[in-house]
């Protein structure tokens, strides 16, 4: 189990979970919940760093939202700083899987000098992810319907444990380049959820006008980007754009992984990301 704190901030309290040693390692997700079983995606840099696994604004035990606004990826982006500065880093590095890997991105844009470095993995610079017909998003997509009816099903509070694990099995298992080993990659003991709120403003509101190309040619944080070959999610060409744009970037492709890269080639992952962070170690 993680360790559980609420961390007082200048914006609000947030529950933060951390786990692992060494320097620190903040991460997060745009509209996942966690708790203290932690995530998958922060558990591979434990060995690592000392991992910070945050819920964001209306996420958890962190402080609900006063306005919409809060639950944009912008006011995210300034409550990990308000995080990182009530911690006592001067600054840290940050990773961020899928969405958590847009705001990793924006994080880095925008209030760079807080981060040491950054890893993006299954990301987009840009909401034109979901116009490539292989992208799962996409209406040329042929999962796209039952994708869709997935997130929508999930979002029912009134869903019982077990009708919950179903749905999110078979959600996950559309992004998986060999589905049939879903119980390798995802132990019962990890759990989380989605936070609807801050799924439907990302959806409604941040998804629409996100592009970060022409900032992110200017962004001088050193930056791992890591994607699956077989992506369905943010397609393999998105990664490609964000290291072709970032001047500080490296790119790695895992070539049997589709969107969870950190599971289908936990290794390979793992080895990428300790020789990207030994070099950024204080």
């Amino acid at each position: 189990m993680w360790r559980t704190r609420l961390v007082k901030t200048r914006r609000g309290c947030f529950e933060v979970f951390s786990a692992g040693e060494g320097p620190p390692l903040g991460v997060s997700h745009l509209y996942s919940e966690f708790n203290a079983s932690g995530d998958l995606f922060a558990a591979a840099f434990r060995e690592l760093r000392t991992v910070y696994l945050v819920n964001l604004r209306g996420a958890g035990g962190s402080d609900s939202a006063k306005a919409a606004s809060e639950l944009s990826m912008d006011a995210a982006a300034e409550d990990l700083e308000a995080i990182r500065e009530a911690l006592g880093f001067g600054s840290w590095d940050f990773a961020g899987h899928s969405t958590g890997g847009m705001l990793g991105l924006l994080y880095a844009v925008t209030r760079g000098e807080g981060i040491r470095s950054l890893v993006a993995a299954g990301a987009a610079a840009s909401h034109r992810y979901a116009d490539a017909a292989h992208c799962i998003y996409s209406p040329q997509h042929p999962d796209f319907q039952r994708m869709q009816d997935l997130i929508e099903a999930l979002k029912v509070p009134e869903l019982t444990q077990a009708e919950r694990n179903r749905l999110s099995k078979e959600r996950t298992k559309l992004s998986l380049l060999r589905p049939e080993r879903y119980a390798e990659y995802f132990p019962a003991e990890v759990r989380k959820r989605i936070s609807v709120p801050r799924l439907d403003y990302y959806g409604r509101e941040d998804f629409p006008r996100f592009d970060l190309l022409d900032q992110l040619r200017r962004c001088p944080v050193p930056t791992l980007v890591g994607c699956g070959r077989h992506d369905v999610q943010c397609p393999v060409e998105c990664s490609e754009e964000i290291a072709a744009a970032m001047p500080h970037a490296r790119l790695v492709i895992f070539e049997e992984s589709s969107h969870y890269p950190f599971l289908e080639e936990p290794r390979a992952f793992r080895a990428a990301a300790q020789e990207f962070l030994s070099h950024r170690s204080s």
